[in-house]
């Protein structure tokens, strides 16, 4: 059995230095797209720690392992800076998987011939709604150390998708398995 993530984003807070910076390069180095995030900057400026370190030579460490990686400055205390390293996160996997299956955000379902386990996606549209919603909300403390995907964000917030569903394509995936394309149950995800 494989323990290589090759395929996978990762999200790295705090990649500036230490820890944070390890896990980015050795994310990258094992063939994970990492979107490595922190405060100080060649460019903006040191954090109020003032450490030399800075994200944009965690970028060139990941790039030295030839692994992917974008090096972004992002203050997570922030929450509209938050919501749009996730709104920009989500929008580059979603294109690259659109791309992948040859359509568009406005033609997705036209995949669905060819892959009907596709209909279990969901646009990013969608999980943009749950993180302007959890951004405005003032008691999100309740979700601190949870990892929310967009269709817990949508049952707690009351947000949809574009065409009014609400897709769990991770507890479809949990109940079908990763491999699973056939469509068959979907109904019951969207």
């Amino acid at each position: 059995m494989s323990t290589e993530p090759t395929g996978r984003v990762a999200l790295v807070a705090g990649a500036t230095r230490g820890a944070g910076r390890a896990i980015a390069v050795e994310l990258a180095r094992a063939g994970v797209h990492v979107y490595a995030t922190g405060r100080s900057s060649r460019v903006s400026g040191r954090s109020e720690i003032d450490r030399p370190e800075t994200i944009e030579e965690t970028g060139d460490l990941m790039a030295a392992t030839g692994g992917a990686g974008t090096a972004l400055v992002v203050d997570h205390e922030d929450p509209a800076a938050v919501a749009r390293l996730v709104a920009r996160v989500e929008a580059e996997r979603s294109e690259n998987m659109l791309d992948g299956f040859g359509v568009r955000e406005d033609n997705w379902r036209d995949a669905l011939a060819r892959v009907p386990g596709f209909a279990i996606s969901e646009s990013p549209a969608y999980v943009g709604r749950g993180v302007a919603a959890l951004a405005g909300d003032p008691d999100a403390g309740r979700f601190a150390g949870r990892i929310l995907t967009s269709r817990d964000l949508a049952d707690a917030y009351g947000v949809t998708d574009t065409d009014g569903s609400r897709p769990d394509c991770w507890g479809y995936i949990k109940e079908h398995g990763i491999d699973e394309q056939s469509g068959a149950g979907v109904e019951k995800y969207r």
